[in-house]
């Protein structure tokens, strides 16, 4: 449900909205919880077998050998080692021109993903946005269910969303197509790496749903539908309670805000000011969204009743 279609409404909400929104997310590093992905694809990045037809590792865990998917494997011991010294580079236009050499050389290689994966979370550490979408789409075409590729997608399109991009409508539809089938595919598609415990695949899961319902709900926030964006962003919070998110409570608080549901925005924007000391401009937005908030919440003081000779004591 969107916003009242009074247009002057609209117009001074529009301009209000637009200097409240909180900025980017990857101008903060996308917030402490990515760097749980980070490590897990750090992790996973290692092939369990070094050549095919090698056995996987018997020190693996019970759920690594039975997924669905395996992981991907380097056919040859000479693929194995290329792939082990493209993915020792670090830096985003070192990893990306390596993982582009590999792919040359190898072109049917399975280990391919791993390395356009690195190059990715290499730009994403950069806060290079444009390259991170440039890696992340290598990464999806060559595994469209890649959970991570499809949650940052949405999240940097979603983040950088503005009333004058040219292409927003096309914009929306792949936030909204990457995100969903996030959601859909985050239990089959993830492959988990070997040692992973069962707490960390739940952990990293439960931050991919965060995050995909977050990028849901920033985008239909910038579209006017605070109804949805309140559901979305109340489900990407709820979501992550170990490391609160104060950029989908901040966020959150607008949509309420912008329903007139003041009590309730408050109580958001209250959860998400503990945790904004590391992003000054966040904590700055939140601040002043604070004190609105507590201006339109506060109780108003009862007027007394003038004295006239009706009710005077006598």
């Amino acid at each position: 449900m969107g916003r009242r279609t009074n247009e002057s409404w609209i117009a001074q909400e529009a301009s209000r909205h637009q200097h409240r929104v909180g900025g980017p997310r990857y101008v903060f590093g996308i917030l402490t919880a990515v760097g749980l992905l980070v490590l897990f694809y750090a992790v996973q990045a290692a092939p369990q077998t070094s050549a095919a037809g090698n056995k996987a590792d018997s020190s693996s865990p019970p759920h690594a050998q039975t997924t669905p998917r395996r992981p991907p494997q380097a056919k040859t011991q000479k693929e194995y080692s290329s792939y082990n010294a493209a993915y020792a580079l670090s830096g985003g236009a070192a990893v990306e021109k390596a993982a582009d050499n590999f792919a040359v050389q190898y072109p049917d290689s399975e280990l391919r993903v791993y390395l356009y994966s690195k190059a990715m979370h290499e730009y994403q550490n950069e806060n290079n946005p444009g390259k991170l979408l440039a890696m992340a789409e290598k990464v999806l075409a060559l595994d469209p269910d890649n959970s991570i590729a499809l949650v940052l997608t949405a999240s940097v399109l979603a983040d950088s969303l503005s009333d004058t991009d040219l292409d927003r409508e096309q914009k929306i539809a792949e936030i909204k197509n990457k995100s969903t089938h996030a959601l859909e595919t985050v239990d089959t598609a993830f492959v988990p790496p070997p040692g992973a415990t069962p707490e960390q695949i739940d952990a990293y899961k439960i931050t991919l749903r965060s995050m995909a319902h977050s990028a849901l709900g920033i985008m239909e926030l910038k579209s006017g539908a605070d109804a949805a964006a309140e559901e979305d962003l109340q489900a990407g919070a709820s979501l992550n309670k170990t490391e609160p998110d104060p950029y989908i409570w901040y966020h959150l608080a607008l949509a309420q805000d912008h329903q007139k549901k003041y009590v309730e925005a408050l109580a958001s924007i209250n959860q998400a000011l503990p945790h904004t000391s590391t992003n000054p401009e966040l904590e700055r937005l939140a601040r002043g969204e604070r004190e609105r908030l507590l201006k339109l919440t506060a109780t108003p003081a009862v007027p007394q009743k003038p004295i006239t000779k009706a009710n005077s004591p006598q």
